[in-house]
């Protein structure tokens, strides 16, 4: 039981420690600035029996070595939702013909965000760690009675 409990909060601590490395990459990428050319909300149905999706899509235009590009993603991974007034309040943010800041990545410049994604991952981490050293302790508990 208790080695089971050390990799389920190994792996859970793993997912985490990833999420935090994907949020801290894109604050190393150069800030450039950029011009939102549009911004919409795109409703769908996955499949024909759900319900609709709702999915804030943006498109800026920014130049970076001389390129001029334009770019999609608000955040690293954009998620639709299942209510409208979600994506449209992510909109608010980005009005038609707002200059802001992008974020682009130097080894793609064609990969963008708009928004680093949350440091949250990181402040998390330690709740899988106590099942770790709790799965470890009960682990070492019992081989050390035999």
């Amino acid at each position: 039981m208790g080695l089971f409990l050390a990799l389920a909060g190994l792996l859970f601590t793993w997912v985490l420690w990833t999420s935090w490395q994907r949020a801290e990459e894109t604050r190393r990428w150069v800030p450039t600035p950029c011009r939102i050319i549009s911004a919409q909300v795109i409703s769908e149905r996955p499949t024909p029996h759900s319900n609709p999706a709702h999915k804030a899509a943006v498109r800026y235009s920014y130049t970076f070595s001389g390129q001029s590009l334009t770019g999609t993603r608000i955040k690293r991974v954009d998620s639709a939702s299942q209510h409208e007034e979600n994506a449209r309040k992510k909109l608010e943010e980005f009005p038609i013909g707002q200059e802001t800041t992008c974020y682009v990545n130097p080894q793609q410049p064609d990969q963008t965000v708009l928004k680093h994604d949350s440091r949250a991952a990181l402040y998390s981490i330690w709740f899988p760690l106590l099942f770790v050293f709790g799965g470890l302790g009960m682990t070492w508990n019992a081989f050390r009675r035999k």
